[in-house]
């Protein structure tokens, strides 16, 4: 068994492009974490994941976040 994946957290802009947050290897326990969790925070600030899917040809798991808005 391996000891993680990498995992990128993608941000979809307001204006429907994309920007690439972070981009490292993730433990099996946070990959597993997400099985719990619809929120994570990164630099302070919070988003929501959309959606993810596993990129079978970098070997790389991608989560779609979007920013969440406190008011």
């Amino acid at each position: 068994m391996g000891t993680g994946m990498k995992v990128c957290l993608i941000e979809k802009l307001s204006t429907g492009g994309l920007f690439t947050i972070d981009e490292r290897v993730w433990s099996t326990e946070m990959i597993e974490a997400l099985h719990h969790v619809n929120y994570l925070t990164h630099g302070g600030i919070e988003y929501e994941t959309i959606e993810g899917r596993l990129n079978i040809d970098t070997g790389v798991m991608e989560l779609l976040l979007t920013k969440v808005n406190h008011f």
